[in-house]
């Protein structure tokens, strides 16, 4: 039985065109001549896995079931390389083998013998330059996870299998050398060359192309990493591989006894505090731009293995305010979202928050809808995707009609106020983003209490100047009906039960570590529970969730909505969350 699911992201990110058939043909070129390298013959010392997979992925695969990339096939029996699926996303992940890490997870023999069995398939296919799989970026990943399961994908096979396997090795390093540059900057370019110094220090003979390699992730790391730790993408789940990356890089290097560059080194004790930062309590990561949690144990992993034991400080880490107190962490966005090449997957969530309570996510943002297809990540980067304020039908930051995929008419914090009171802890911020369409600019207070168990908020939209004012009439000119209407979304974790609560006036929100939430506001009317979408990488579809949602319509010049979040009477200030999330599901 072979079913197909998924089929709506078909396109490539890569290049096209002209463009692309150059950079494919300069890429196959430098294949050719990599071919004729002497290979490697060994390692310079025994490689150990550093990448952690999950057993229940490793199983799946093993029984046929093909997740990547967002697009699951069944096909039990095939090689990974003869899936049926015209998905060129899944293809390009296939070739990155990060797969490789879950077959390693199992361990038993059947994952080794499938494993060997596809690696020895790749290099018979496309070890000499066909495929998708030759850009520098996958190439990078892809030797990565070779050097890392060397002895998983070794074990038992013969001398002939072994000296294939060093000579792919090779031309792959040799390639890495020649081609690293046309990586894009970014995650891209951080993968080709950790890759290529990974690698070729870990083979014997080829330590010499990596000289260039740690003088270029040096400036990479200069360029790309700013002075508070984060990337232009403001993308916490990226921060988090390329964090990995470099620590992958000083690992390898120390190793052989190499000295660390200043820059990595400093890039890695800038991002450590930064990651800590954008940490909620229940260890995932905000999701912001793109981003998800992380995967599990990824951060504790990464941190652990730099040995920066730096906290955060009491500003902004990459654009993010971080409030905690008790059990609960507030993570906002608190800057205008990127722009140019950084902003091909920036969310128009300005202001926007995500809540955590102990283990428990409460309050998210809906998350990256990429790997659901184009419809799915353009809803995904919507303000209405995101916990906070929006005037109906409009985002507070919009898409460049002229360019594919970039935030042109992009939201600026004009306030940002961060205090510490005897109530707590206080945040007023505002953002125009609304401003040139509407005239209004929108504001938020949040105050989160010092035991963590009450949060109350007020979201504001007001016309400042006569200039604003006269823009907001015309924008109520062109109403249907002449009204502006609003709506205040909390979107919530599917694992919240959420009921109408007290008439109508409140929402109870049931965790499943025993903890009540009860929200509130202070309108008169207008507010539901509506459905909503919980988007994550690993699924073969959005999960369904429910949001609470507050309308409202523009009076005169303005509106403002107050609300609390509060912890009912009766939850005890500790709670034993004992209960254990069911491992994640692939369907």
């Amino acid at each position: 039985m072979r079913r197909q699911q998924g089929e709506a992201q078909v396109g490539s990110p890569r290049e096209q065109g002209l463009s692309g058939a150059m950079t494919r043909l300069a890429n196959r070129y430098a294949v050719w001549r990599a071919c004729a390298a002497p290979p490697a013959t060994g390692f310079v010392s025994q490689p150990e896995p550093r990448s952690i997979g999950l057993v229940a992925r490793g199983r799946q695969l093993l029984a046929g079931n093909f997740l990547l990339a967002g697009h699951l096939v069944e096909a039990p029996g095939t090689s990974i390389w003869d899936v049926p699926t015209g998905a060129t996303a899944f293809h390009e992940a296939a070739q990155g083998f990060l797969w490789l890490d879950d077959l390693a997870a199992v361990a038993d023999a059947r994952a080794r013998s499938v494993a060997q069995g596809w690696v020895l398939d790749w290099i018979a296919r496309y070890g000499r330059g066909r495929g998708p799989g030759w850009t520098p970026d996958l190439t990078g990943r892809r030797l990565i996870r070779w050097i890392n399961h060397a002895i998983f994908l070794m074990n038992g096979r013969s001398t002939e299998d072994n000296h294939a396997f060093f000579r792919a090795l090779t031309v792959q390093v040799v390639f890495l050398s020649r081609r690293w540059q046309a990586a894009a900057p970014g995650l891209p370019r951080f993968e080709a060359l950790t890759g290529l110094i990974y690698a070729g220090l870990a083979l014997t003979g080829l330590d010499a192309l990596t000289a260039s390699a740690v003088t270029a992730l040096a400036g990479e790391c200069d360029r790309e990493i700013d002075a508070e730790g984060g990337l232009p993408t403001r993308n916490p789940e990226e921060l988090l591989e390329v964090f990995t990356l470099l620590n992958w890089a000083a690992q390898a290097l120390g190793e052989v006894g190499q000295p660390l560059p200043p820059p990595i080194r400093q890039a890695i004790e800038r991002i450590a505090p930064t990651l800590r930062a954008l940490r909620h309590a229940d260890g995932g990561l905000a999701r912001f731009h793109g981003g998800g949690r992380g995967g599990e144990g990824r951060l504790d992993q990464a941190l652990a293995a730099s040995g920066v034991k730096a906290l955060p400080g009491p500003g902004s880490a990459m654009g993010f305010l971080r409030l905690a107190a008790g059990r609960t962490t507030l993570i906002v966005d608190a800057a205008a979202p990127p722009g140019g090449r950084a902003g091909a997957s920036a969310h128009a969530s300005t202001l926007a928050f995500e809540m955590t309570s102990g283990r428990r996510p409460v309050i998210v943002s809906c998350g990256n809808g990429a790997p659901f297809g184009a419809d799915w990540h353009r809803a995904g980067r919507a303000t209405a995707s995101h916990s906070t304020l929006a005037v109906e039908g409009y985002s507070s930051s919009r898409l460049d009609r002229g360019a594919v995929g970039m935030l042109a008419d992009r939201a600026d914090v004009t306030l940002l106020r961060p205090a510490r009171t005897a109530e707590g802890q206080v945040l007023q911020l505002a953002q125009d983003g609304w401003r040139r369409t509407h005239g209004l600019i929108h504001g938020r207070l949040l105050v989160l209490s010092t035991d963590g168990r009450h949060i109350g908020g007020q979201d504001e939209l007001r016309a400042e100047s006569q200039a604003d004012r006269a823009r907001l009439e015309t924008a109520l000119g062109r109403s249907a009906a002449g009204k502006l209407r609003l709506a205040l979304r909390f979107h919530l974790h599917p694992d919240v039960d959420a009921e109408i609560d007290m008439g109508g006036a409140a929402v109870s929100l049931a965790l499943k570590s025993g903890e009540i939430w009860v929200f509130r506001h202070d309108r008169p009317r207008g507010l539901a529970l509506e459905p909503s979408v919980y988007l994550e990488k690993g699924r073969i579809s959005p999960r369904a969730s429910r949001q609470i949602v507050v309308s409202a319509e523009l009076d005169d010049f303005g509106c403002r909505i107050g609300w609390t979040l509060a912890k009912a009477q009766d939850t005890p200030l500790a709670i034993r969350d004992l209960e254990r999330d069911d491992p994640p599901l692939l369907f």
